[in-house]
């Protein structure tokens, strides 16, 4: 049942259907691709040894539980360290627990912190007492999250039609 477009569309497909929906199992990815449930499970332990596949998540839509959660983008501007760049930097800001992700952008700011917490002063206690104070920290600005609407391609809430009430002048 192998396919003759080769073993590289085979992982490209794979990893295709994964992030789609990570609980799919290898019997399941096979039927889709066209291919045996052997295949598949060696190229995704193939895939999980190398470290394409860093790890499997959950998605959930925190406010539908009782839990509070506030979340916040963190511009950041960085001096460069001789012979690392940025990247010292930022990897020593991932290593934070209150952090969820680091990326390095283009524009008025270096690095895009993102981060949870369980009130917005916690999230203000971690840039005043952690992040702002790195030696090669310039600047911080913190932007709260208000509401999500949409994350790693799911769309958390659909509304049908403008619920908004209807207001005469």
């Amino acid at each position: 049942m192998r396919s003759l477009r080769g073993v590289g569309f085979l992982r490209q497909e794979i990893l295709k259907v994964l992030e789609g929906d990570s609980r799919l199992t290898p019997a399941q990815i096979a039927v889709m691709l066209g291919t045996t449930e052997e295949a598949v499970q060696k190229e995704i332990e193939r895939l999980e040894n190398e470290g394409v596949i860093v790890g499997y998540s959950t998605l959930i839509d925190w406010e539908k539980t009782d839990r509070e959660l506030v979340t916040a983008n963190i511009a950041v501007k960085v001096t460069p360290q001789r012979g690392h760049g940025f990247d010292q930097t930022a990897l020593r800001i991932a290593e934070f627990p209150e952090v969820d992700a680091v990326f390095l952008v283009s524009g008025d700011f270096d690095l895009l912190v993102m981060v949870e917490g369980a009130t917005i002063k916690d999230i203000a206690r971690f840039v005043a007492t952690k992040l702002a104070v790195m030696d090669s920290v310039e600047s911080c600005t913190t932007h709260f999250v208000l509401k999500k609407f949409k994350q790693n391609g799911r769309i958390f809430e659909r509304q049908n039609g403008d619920e908004r009430p209807n207001i005469l002048l």
